[in-house]
């Protein structure tokens, strides 16, 4: 057994899992933390970090570096995805990380983020499917990471990935590139649709998604999507994850949170203040994705990333 901890810094969050890792089966979770820091704060638009979104990160970090030492971990990764990779100005980040945790980020290509994702995803697959007494989602799974900066598009089974993609559509980026009112006009929302039809272009061009037997959907913008459609009365993570969504529920989840205001999305039980600004945009990546790509349902996975970080930091 393994104690790691993974620590993924995004275009909206940071996150934290700090966990026991056997050399195999499933891994145990001591620590889970999210916050948003919005890191990616009009990087779009600038090609720069902003001096505050580095040191709301830095106040973050250094609160992660301390619970991972109390927890007494044999190990550290932090990833660094879109933002990051995009940023003239990365030195200044990478500078901070290093005095902050004692190392430096890894800030992974856009291939890397989506094996991780895979890896992460598909994992837990068959364990929550019984949760929820359904059958195990069938491969191969076509993994969808919706970020605040990009979205990765993974192909793959149980050997692993055959096909990645991962274009700058996220929901931050498009929430700051076209979804200025509130709510948002029917031209913005438009706009935004245009924006992700021409990047999953892109991952038809590369990713064969007309092979793959079922959707995985990760992120803050799928689980807030599934939370909302379950009509849950809080957040509830055991409830979400392996939970499976039709389209038409997410048609009507993405309807409702573009026709709102702040406030009406605010109000949301299952809200997290961070995704208030940006989850009509998530949720739109979601809904026309799915109906571009002519898939029915999502399997909902609380598990990503982080957790394809963890595993490999302990297995190789």
């Amino acid at each position: 057994m393994t104690r790691v901890a993974a620590i993924d810094c995004g275009t909206n969050s940071i996150r934290l899992l700090v966990a026991d890792v056997p050399a195999d089966g499933g891994h145990t979770d001591l620590l889970r933390r999210m916050e948003v820091v919005r890191l990616g704060q009009g990087v779009d638009a600038t090609g720069r970090l902003a001096p505050e979104a580095i040191e709301r990160t830095r106040v973050v970090l250094a609160e992660y570096a301390a619970q991972a030492r109390e927890l007494d971990v044999e190990d550290v990764r932090m990833v660094a995805t879109s933002a990051t990779r995009d940023a003239a100005n990365r030195a200044d980040f990478e500078d901070m990380v290093r005095t902050t945790l004692g190392r430096t980020p890894d800030v992974v290509t856009g291939r890397e983020e989506a094996e991780l994702s895979f890896l992460g995803a598909t994992g837990s697959l068959a364990a929550a499917a019984a949760a929820h007494g359904l059958e195990p989602a069938p491969a191969p799974w076509l993994v969808v990471d919706i970020g605040g900066g990009s979205t990765e598009f993974v192909l793959g089974g149980a050997g692993g990935v055959t096909a990645a993609r991962s274009v700058d559509i996220g929901c931050v980026r498009l929430t700051e590139r076209h979804l200025h009112d509130d709510p948002p006009t029917a031209e913005q929302i438009a706009l935004t649709e245009r924006d992700i039809r021409a990047a999953l272009a892109e991952v038809t061009a590369e990713v064969p998604v007309d092979r793959a037997a079922s959707l995985v959907g990760l992120a803050g913008s799928v689980t807030t999507v599934a939370a909302l459609a379950l009509g849950l009365p809080r957040y509830d993570s055991d409830a979400i994850h392996g939970s499976r969504i039709a389209i038409d529920d997410v048609r009507r989840v993405s309807r409702g949170l573009l026709a709102a205001t702040r406030e009406q999305r605010a109000a949301e039980p299952v809200m997290h203040p961070g995704r208030v600004d940006v989850i009509g945009a998530g949720a739109l990546i979601l809904r026309v994705l799915m109906d571009e790509f002519d898939l029915t349902e999502v399997t909902v996975s609380e598990h990503d990333i982080l957790d394809g970080i963890a595993l490999r930091l302990a297995r190789g």
